[in-house]
């Protein structure tokens, strides 16, 4: 049983994770910080040739610069700076040691992971929404062919491939497979792709979809997937295709299992987004603070790196300004 008694836990080892180790350190706490996987492991599962939205000054914390060779940073230049914040500040951070049980018993929460017990006086869940994908809930869903997240192109040189979305993910892998040589069809949802695709690309995607390179079903859903097929619902009917892969790109949510352990209120609409102050970050759950994207429920473009590093001093704050009133430091 864990003796140490932690005046913060973090729970996620991401930007915002890292963030908040770097403040509490500054604010001289006992902090740790776990992590399901890598050091940013959300960034690193990112696609290897991803290029962020943000210009990589707006990405940056703790006054430390992050250079890049371009106006917007790639994902290993991302990779790479967030190991130097690892670094340069001693994070005091585990890896590889997914959460799994948290309980507020007295004063006390209570953190078991699948390598160690904790105790701490307060915990940030800094856990991000990479981790779960929005699944489509059809048939076939569950074929070893279908992808919810994608990687790289090289795996689909001459295959039939589906895209599944219009957004940014979706996009990228449509026109990167497309260029190495797959035959590539996507479903939309809406009549075009999502207006908020990066400046930069969408006119590429639409132009290749107006020229007929890259087939698009408009207004469509994905019904059925079949080992060497795909049957899509579109407003003319059925129409059966051949294919190889299936790439879902249908984006993600949270995982709530963590803020229902600890009894965090969702809100009941569509958003479910957990209840917190907006001064100090705190939940519903005195001692459970909540930072970055996970803040916003299931609304996941409300929230970003470069929003939500704030939301690391507003925590260390708070918890500063309560241990002094309570004479603690």
């Amino acid at each position: 049983m864990a003796e140490k008694i932690y005046d913060l836990l973090i729970v996620g080892g991401g930007p915002i994770g890292l963030a908040c180790g770097v403040e509490a350190g500054k604010a001289g706490l006992d902090y740790v910080i776990i992590e399901k996987g890598a050091l940013t492991n959300s960034i690193y599962n990112y696609p290897i040739n991803m290029t962020f939205f943000s210009t990589s000054d707006r990405l940056e914390m703790a006054n430390i610069p992050f250079m890049s060779i371009g106006n917007k940073p790639t994902r290993t230049e991302a990779l790479e700076y967030y190991r130097r914040i690892f670094s340069h500040f001693n994070l005091n951070i585990k890896l590889y040691e997914p959460v799994e049980t948290l309980e507020k018993k007295e004063e006390l929460f209570h953190i078991k992971t699948s390598k160690d017990e904790y105790l701490a006086k307060n915990i940030a869940m800094a856990t991000g929404f990479y981790d779960l994908p929005n699944l489509m809930n059809i048939p076939g869903e569950d074929l070893p062919k279908v992808k919810h997240y994608y990687k790289e192109p090289w795996p689909f040189i001459n295959q039939n491939i589906v895209v599944v979305g219009g957004a940014n993910s979706a996009v990228d892998a449509a026109l990167e497979t497309w260029r190495k040589g797959a035959e590539v069809s996507m479903v939309l949802l809406e009549d075009e792709v999502d207006q908020a695709v990066k400046y930069w690309v969408r006119p590429d995607i639409v132009n290749r979809i107006k020229e007929g390179s890259i087939k698009a079903f408009t207004k469509s859903t994905l019904k059925e997937i079949r080992e060497h097929e795909v049957v899509i619902t579109t407003p003319e009917g059925e129409v059966t295709i051949e294919n190889d892969f299936v790439l879902a790109m249908t984006g993600y949510k949270p995982n709530f299992g963590l803020l229902n352990q600890l009894g965090v209120k969702l809100s009941e609409d569509e958003k479910c987004q957990p209840e917190y102050n907006g001064q100090t970050h705190e939940s519903n759950v005195p001692g459970v603070y909540l930072a970055g994207v996970v803040c916003g429920g299931l609304n996941t473009r409300e929230f970003f790196i470069e929003n939500s590093v704030v939301h690391a001093g507003m925590i260390v704050k708070d918890i500063v300004e309560k241990s002094k009133v309570r004479g603690i430091k």
